[in-house]
């Protein structure tokens, strides 16, 4: 992995003073230094980025003609009183494009009677318009229908509605047909310069620009205001990754307004109470785009990931009905676990097939298996691709059906290329002989770095698909089984051949040099004025030099009813040479194993965590420091010394008085003492250990003497007073619930009260047992660890330094 530190032009002090003006009680240098190096160098440029109130946003009439002809086929279908549907998609953009339309439009149109929806299922249809589809709304005497973030490129589809007596509107953005499709309108910003302020629009930021055309066509119908649609803007454009520059930024910033002040209201007046649930899901306040990137965005997509079918979503944004939306988000919370445990069951079978590659004669990584979930095959494409630098295609070869979807978001961004003739229509005749089966395919995703075209690739072997589609960074795609070999040599020579020898490396850019004291709450807020970040302004990415990692530990994640998702977190405290202080800090999807020892180099972005109410960095890549010495591998003296059951200590020496549980707790001292370049006192005493009964018995005493007197106590207290560790009490407090105890937390107290319970009696008698198990484990690991030789904790030593 190659590491890049953006190279600093200094602003000049002129336009430091200005960016202060939006940074009060702040030094301002590293946001003037950011915004310079994005372009923005003059006063009103900065006023137009920072303050939407100063940005003056483009008409939607500025589509010219095509923006006429569909609010004239919109006022037409509202006099006639027409059947219309919203076509929608199924990712985050497309859903949400949906529910601003089916919002927007309803308040000129009948929700439910004149106006429908549908949204394909990701694992049965492809994205865009399909015949089935039509020919199910043809038998509904739908007369018009309104595509959102799609259709641009579906010419057949388009005739043959046609031809059933339905006109198509398509609101679209991805990328045009060489010639105008037969429509009724065509709104799609890749007509206009791409200097345009409405060149980058999403799915649902085109929606919006239709919605708002007809506000503005017929202003005495609606009832609603129009900017209550612009928090689902924000969703649609943040999560769909696009460059937010002019109306874009300007949108989301508006809209990420909306999103905090509606979720700021209680949850009965919420006027989108599926959204403030899902945010409380999620453990965010709706304030940040990475709520939105980290938060709502993935949990929708996971919804047709995982069951296909994501049309509940469209109510979840947009229904009022409390109990209803409720329910709908729990079922998508789920979803989003599921789709981290099936994305890391995938990630790790494609690492064990990555390590049987040679990557330096492989420039498309291309694997197939047949029991990959499809649905998160583009993640994973997407992580391998960041990690070896290399255009990475994931094909899932079980057998499906022909009329099965093909990979994820990337299959339509140039338009969706079907390489064989369209399903017959009519059923055979049964006097002829049926055509033979068709082969077998396999069905995928692909994504690019290093700026290598992987749809014009992709597009090279159109004569070896069934069909395919996408954009430069991200494509999907299906072929026969029996052609992936031929393919993937076929795309790998085609790649060197582009590349004319030149080698691709993994890179990683950061945008600033920073120390451990930096970080915190004044330069977040200086970092917070980029936002919102997306493509064109990513997220500040931080460097960190000459720093090393304490008190790491890693869990699985748990779903909304507590059961544990197979997708690890490892939190740590970061520390360097800056500041006697450490600051906290979390890495998605890597164990604690993973971090160095010793010193090392990181890179991170600055985040706060809405849920624990603290500043803390987002670990993105971290290497050892090359500079760093373990010193103790080299001195002469012994670097562990064994001080049990001695009353003589010197001063000198790193003493570790508790007896240990676990090779971990040993792990982290001895992490302490290479850095203060210590010995290692191991200087426990035999423990007496309690009966695990009397244990269970005292902590039960204290529960309810709290209960009775309504007093509270820390968790570190309880821990003293029982003699145990944190794990172990949480089975304990997990036994005390079947009693019928609740445990609350108080600022950072814990409170318990006594309830009557319906648990069954054996339930209870297994919890308490296994709260004795769990106290009776870690005294045998006492027990260890107060007589384990010293030889026996140098060889752990050994290998932590090797």
């Amino acid at each position: 992995m190659q590491w890049n530190l953006i190279a600093t032009e200094q602003p000049p002090e002129s336009f430091i003073e200005a960016v202060k003006h939006y940074t009060p009680n702040k030094n301002g240098h590293y946001a003037a230094q950011l915004l310079w190096q994005r372009g923005i160098k003059d006063t009103t440029q900065l006023a137009e980025f920072v303050n939407p109130q100063a940005y003056q946003p483009a008409s939607p009439f500025e589509f010219g003609e095509e923006m006429l002809l569909a609010v004239r086929r919109l006022k037409q279908a509202r006099d006639e009183k027409e059947k219309i549907v919203i076509w929608g998609d199924f990712d985050a953009d497309g859903i949400t494009s949906t529910a601003v339309l089916w919002d927007g439009l309803g308040q000129f149109f009948p929700q439910n009677t004149q106006l429908n929806y549908y949204i394909p299922n990701r694992l049965t249809e492809s994205h865009g318009l399909n015949i089935q589809g039509i020919e199910k709304l043809a038998k509904q005497a739908c007369k018009l229908i309104v595509t959102c973030d799609t259709g641009s490129t579906n010419i057949s589809e388009i005739i043959y509605a046609k031809k059933q007596g339905i006109d198509i509107i398509v609101t679209d953005h991805h990328t045009l047909p060489a010639e105008r499709p037969p429509v009724t309108a065509i709104i799609n910003p890749r007509y206009l310069l791409n200097t345009h302020p409405l060149f980058h629009l999403s799915g649902v930021a085109v929606a919006y620009k239709l919605v708002e055309a007809l506000y503005q066509s017929l202003p005495k119908v609606p009832q609603q205001p129009l900017e209550d649609l612009l928090d689902l803007v924000a969703v649609g454009l943040i999560a769909d990754l696009v460059q937010l520059s002019g109306d874009c930024r300007y949108l989301a910033q508006l809209g990420i307004q909306k999103l905090q002040e509606d979720f700021k209201q209680p949850a009965a007046t919420r006027r989108r109470p599926g959204v403030g649930r899902l945010l409380e899901l999620c453990q965010k306040s709706g304030d940040r785009p990475t709520d939105i990137s980290f938060g709502l965005g993935p949990r929708i997509n996971a919804v047709s990931r995982i069951q296909g079918d994501a049309s509940f979503c469209v109510e979840l944004l947009t229904s009022r009905h409390e109990k209803r939306v409720n329910k709908l988000a729990e079922e998508t919370e789920l979803a989003n676990s599921r789709r981290k445990s099936l994305q890391k069951d995938v990630a790790q079978q494609v690492t064990q097939k990555l390590a049987q590659i040679d990557l330096s004669t492989t420039s498309v990584i291309v694997l197939e298996d047949p029991q990959w979930a499809v649905g998160v095959l583009g993640l994973v494409a997407g992580q391998v691709a960041q990690e070896t630098g290399r255009p990475t295609i994931l094909l899932s070869t079980e057998e499906d059906k022909e009329t099965r979807g093909d990979g994820d978001k990337g299959t339509r961004g140039q338009g969706e290329q079907k390489i064989i003739s369209p399903p017959l229509l009519v059923s055979p005749s049964p006097c002829l002989p049926l055509p033979p089966s068709p082969p077998p395919l396999a069905r995928g995703s692909a994504r690019s770095v290093n700026s290598v075209d992987l749809y014009q690739l992709v597009k090279d072997q159109a004569h070896l698909l069934h069909r395919f589609g996408g954009h430069p960074f991200a494509a999907g795609l299906s072929l026969p089984v029996e052609n992936i070999p031929l393919f993937t040599e076929a795309i790998n020579q085609r790649l060197r051949q582009t590349l004319g020898g030149a080698t691709l490396t993994p890179t990683i850019q950061a945008d600033l040099a920073v120390t451990v004291a930096d970080l915190g709450k004044e330069l977040f807020y200086e970092l917070k004025l980029l936002e919102p970040c997306g493509m064109g302004n990513p997220v500040p990415k931080l460097l960190i030099e000459n720093c090393w990692f304490e008190n790491s530990w890693n869990r699985n994640q748990q779903d909304s009813r507590g059961k544990k998702v197979q997708y690890i977190k490892t939190d740590f405290d970061i520390r360097d040479d800056s500041i006697r202080s450490s600051f906290p800090g979390i890495w998605w999807g890597h164990y604690k194993d993973e971090l160095p020892m010793g010193r090392c180099d990181c890179i991170a972005e600055l985040d706060y965590n809405t849920f624990k109410k603290r500043y803390e960095i987002r670990l993105i890549a971290v290497r050892r420091n090359e500079n760093s010495i373990f010193q103790h591998a080299v001195n002469s003296s012994p670097l562990i010394v064994d001080w049990r059951n001695v009353s003589t200590q010197e001063d000198s020496a790193l003493l570790v008085k508790e007896c240990p549980t676990s090779w971990d707790d040993l792990r982290a001292w001895l992490r302490r003492s290479l850095y203060n370049q210590q010995q290692l006192a191991i200087a426990w005493s035999k423990p007496e250990n309690k009966a695990p009964e009397q244990i269970w018995l005292t902590l039960v005493g204290i529960a309810k003497y709290l209960s009775r007197t309504n007093q509270t106590v820390t968790r570190l207290q309880l821990l003293e007073k029982l003699g145990i560790k944190d794990q172990t009490l949480y089975f304990g407090f997990r036994a005390l619930k079947c009693l019928g105890f609740s445990i609350t937390r108080v600022d950072r107290n814990l409170q318990m009260s006594l309830h009557s319970t319906n648990i069954a009696e054996t339930q209870a008698d297994a919890a308490v047992e296994q709260f004795l198990a769990t106290v009776r484990e870690e005294q045998f690991q006492r027990q260890y660890f107060a007589e384990v030789p010293l030889s026996t904790i140098m060889a752990i030593a050994s290998q932590i330094l090797n």
